[in-house]
């Protein structure tokens, strides 16, 4: 065993913001401080306290989805002036238009602002999980997981950058995203919301998102506040199922779920939200120790946390660690919570002030998330502009939004098989198209597109192309023939389709998901349905070549029809624009160059992730996934050579890491070239290796680049048996690629 360095990393004190940004908080705690000072016991509480639109509606919960809703004023100013809501999210069921969003928001800011006494500002937050998801006609982008396959860090600011400005035309300031769970249990349904199941993959692209949502000022009229969720250690429950219990070591909760987090963090996000479920037993909204000791504290954390859906009130009716609603939220509060999502009605405000009354409360913790509610609302420059900004409205939805979009589809589309070099597909073929997801927008984008579900499908736009009509686009309508076959777990009509398959050159079946979102895509079998794997198995009995897509939520398994198809392409949940991407990875205009940001499973059970320890390499338990963390295949050849290693001598020591990369084929392609680090012995079991830098490069044939990357202390730290922060001194591997390099480090 090798002995501990004598350094151990501390853990971030404090984040690091622009300093712009820094310069508008710091300018802003005297105007804090001095409202604070104005405010009564029952104004400071309504800030804590935010309630869902439809509970000021005139249509209510009962709405139609596709109407439009209309506020009930006499509730606004009930809710308002009697109560002091400081804050509404939601929809009211489905996506509005623009210039519903402005009139909600004008008039909710009108009567806080003319009738309120201290008029403090609205703050309205909204889920805008891939775009302006709840903003008719808006971008919308691949998923997280998929965008999280291009491995583009400018990808990923960009499409932010967008979201935040669109969301912002809209007329709301604040953002339920990102998602910094990590997708390493695919049964969970909330999977697709992730950046894949490694911590440095979803820490580095978490902070893209972050700095790309808020940019360098948050006064900015294009900004919009970030929200990182779901706070943690939600996204691994123990059976697979939504809103169940999780158990993570300590150890393994700060190695691998609070990084991506605490570089959030780092980026200057403002706010948080809290896991739904419970950690260890504790559910985590009323867990002090994750809430103020290692966010607030050890993290920095200056903005403020709110809960998530009646998560407060069910610390009482479902968790039962409150004997009664005013139980919980005291629990809640004193862990740390700001601000509670009720959100249906104002009983977190009434309850709350009596705790204060009682003295169960103190007035500190009050003052404390006011201040911080306080901050992001100045931070935002709500008090001098609450208002929706109309000039954005031109900015809203444009062509190159669009294309931004495309090319991130474009990015993250991962080829998984290709026999014989089948694809690209020449212009020419005549092409039989089937299976369920191939002609409903619905089935690129997923949940939290328009409704919550995402499975609306008049809401979506009908200039965009489903993937029956993209084909027809780029191979001519006479050329395709499409006949559904089967739907995503039920037989319609397989023998139509293996007949017109006789006349065609290729087959190309698209598989996938219905639309889901949170506990209705719960499933309890991750094997793809039967209808669709007899659909295949049926069609690879003609002969004809068949070409397989892919749009899912999720690695469904495929094992029984992986070796009856000559391609596979991953096409994840792509967006909108994810059809036109989609048939330019198979006409060849565009060359895949995806990595799979999760380990794709053989088998329904006993999934094991690529930074797995290395006795699940042993003779009784063998990884032996479908395809790996990592995997993606080109059109082109990338030759690895000449990997070189700087001088370094102790761990303590930077380490450049240089590698010559080649493009040794005849088509212009894009590499996400990887490095890893094994570290081969510690005073705990390290993982079998553990990426540790990305970089994404682009080479005409024949042309070579030098990518390099800089390792410091941190990506060799991680927590020992005393679960302290260490790096230990030692042998490691470095990888890049199918090249290794061993280096001794003192």
């Amino acid at each position: 065993m090798k002995l501990i360095a004598p350094i151990i990393l501390l853990l971030l004190a404090l984040f690091s913001i622009s300093s712009a940004q820094l310069k508008s908080i710091e300018g802003n705690e005297t105007k804090i401080e001095e409202l604070i000072s104005k405010m009564t016991l029952e104004e400071k509480v309504g800030q804590m306290t935010q309630v869902a639109l439809q509970v000021i509606t005139k249509e209510g919960k009962e709405r139609v989805q596709i109407e439009p809703v209309h506020l009930d004023l006499e509730k606004v100013r009930e809710l308002i002036l009697k109560y002091k809501i400081g804050s509404f999210l939601n929809t009211g069921q489905a996506a509005n238009s623009l210039e519903k969003w402005h009139e909600i928001i004008t008039q909710l800011q009108d009567i806080t602002l003319k009738e309120s006494r201290l008029k403090i500002p609205i703050i309205y937050g909204i889920d805008a999980i891939h775009g302006a998801t709840y903003t008719l006609g808006s971008t919308l982008f691949p998923q997280s997981f998929a965008i999280a396959a291009s491995r583009n860090r400018e990808l990923v600011r960009k499409s932010a950058e967008i979201t935040a400005l669109e969301t912002r035309a809209s007329g709301i300031p604040w953002n339920f995203n990102p998602v910094l769970g990590l997708g390493r249990e695919p049964y969970w349904p909330r999977f697709w919301e992730t950046f894949g199941e490694d911590s440095y993959l979803a820490s580095e692209l978490g902070y893209e998102y972050a700095k790309g949502m808020q940019g360098e000022d948050l006064s900015n009229p294009t900004s919009v506040v970030a929200c990182l969720k779901h706070y943690i250690g939600y996204s691994v429950p123990n059976n697979g199922l939504d809103r169940t219990p999780s158990w993570i070591p300590d150890r393994a909760l700060r190695d691998l779920f609070l990084p991506p987090f605490a570089k959030a963090v780092e980026a200057g996000a403002l706010t948080v939200m809290v896991n739904s479920a419970e950690l260890n037993g504790i559910p985590v909204h009323s867990s002090y120790y994750l809430m103020t000791k290692i966010l607030k504290e050890e993290l920095g954390f200056q903005g403020f946390i709110v809960s998530d859906w009646l998560d407060v009130k069910r610390l009482h009716s479902r968790d039962g660690i409150a004997e009664t609603p005013k139980e919980a939220v005291k629990l809640a509060v004193l862990a740390g919570l700001d601000m509670s999502m009720v959100p249906l009605d104002v009983s977190f405000a009434v309850l709350l002030i009596e705790l204060v009354e009682e003295g169960v409360v103190p007035i500190l913790r009050i003052d404390d998330a006011v201040r911080r509610i306080l901050r992001v609302k100045f931070a935002l420059n709500l008090f001098e502009k609450p208002y929706p900004d109309r000039s954005l409205v031109s900015q809203f939805a444009t062509k190159e939004s669009a294309e931004v979009s495309r090319i991130a589809a474009q990015e993250s589309i991962t080829l998984l098989k290709n026999e014989n070099s089948i694809l690209p597909l020449k212009i020419v073929s005549k092409i039989l198209l089937t299976g369920p997801t191939a002609n409903k927008l619905m089935y690129l984008n997923g949940g939290w597109s328009y409704v919550w579900q995402g499975n609306n499908e008049e809401l979506y736009p009908n200039e965009k192309h489903t993937f029956y009509e993209a084909l027809q686009s780029g191979f001519g309508k006479e050329n395709v023939n499409y006949i559904e076959g089967v739907k995503t777990s039920e037989v319609i009509d397989i023998e139509s389709v293996v007949e017109a398959a006789k006349d065609v050159d290729y087959i190309i079946a698209s598989l996938g998901e219905e639309p889901y979102c949170e506990t209705p895509g719960n499933i309890f079998d991750l094997t793809l349905d039967e209808a669709q794997l007899k659909l295949v198995e049926e069609l690879s009995k003609t002969g004809k070549p068949i070409i397989l897509v892919l749009f899912e939520g999720r690695p469904r398994v495929i094992n029984k029809i992986v070796d009856k198809v000559d391609a596979i392409v991953m096409g994840y949940l792509p967006g909108s624009e994810g059809a036109d991407a989609m048939v330019d990875i198979l006409l060849g205009k565009v060359n895949p160059s995806g990595k799979l940001p999760f380990t794709y499973p053989r088998f329904p059970g006993g999934n094991t992730t690529y930074d797995h320890k290395p006795i699940e390499e042993s003779e009784d338990v063998h990884y032996t996934p479908q395809w790996p963390f990592g995997f993606g295949l080109s059109y082109t050849t990338f030759e690895y050579s000449n990997l070189t290693l700087s001088d370094a001598k102790s761990i303590n020591d930077k380490l450049t890491v240089s590698v010559t990369v080649k493009n040794a084929g005849k088509v212009t392609g894009k590499e996400s070239v990887e490095l890893y680090i094994t570290d081969l012995f510690g005073t705990v079991s390290r993982p079998s290796k553990l990426l540790k830098g990305f970089d994404k490069i682009e080479l005409i044939p024949g042309e070579s680049k030098q990518v390099e990357f800089l390792i410091t202390p941190e990506h060799f730290s991680f927590h020992n048996r005393k679960n302290q922060k260490v790096v230990e001194p030692g042998d490691f591997i470095i990888t890049i690629g199918n090249l290794k390099k061993k280096i001794n480090l003192k």
